[in-house]
């Protein structure tokens, strides 16, 4: 029914910048909440980003300032531009898409900061 396809990942440097990419297929993209989660090796999958279908977006506190995220409906994508990485920002990158109890999850896309 839908399928996310998480694109831009690679490696950078600390202070760099990077865009992650979301394609979605499948129909309903402007009615879906998007997000970005993330999960570093040995740890918790965390929510990053999420933006609603009317534009409304929530950051975690540890992006907050440094990571925004947006949605263009007419292309049925989400991007996810980071600036000022830090190490503690390398992890795998997932696309989330949710309309009520129904969720969608991408491949993944790694980002890794290097020091």
């Amino acid at each position: 029914q839908v399928q996310l396809v998480e694109s831009g990942g690679g490696l950078v440097q600390t202070g760099g910048s990077l865009t992650l990419s979301c394609a979605a297929s499948g129909s309903g993209f402007s009615s879906r909440t998007m997000a970005w989660y993330r999960q570093a090796p040995g740890k918790q999958r965390d929510v990053v980003a999420s933006i609603t279908p009317s534009g409304v977006t929530n950051y975690a506190d540890s992006v907050k300032g440094r990571f925004a995220i947006s949605r263009d409906n007419a292309k049925n994508t989400v991007s996810l531009q980071m600036n000022s990485l830090k190490p503690e920002d390398t992890a795998l990158y997932y696309c989330n898409s949710r309309r009520g109890i129904v969720e969608y999850w991408g491949q993944g896309t790694q980002v890794t900061v290097s020091s």
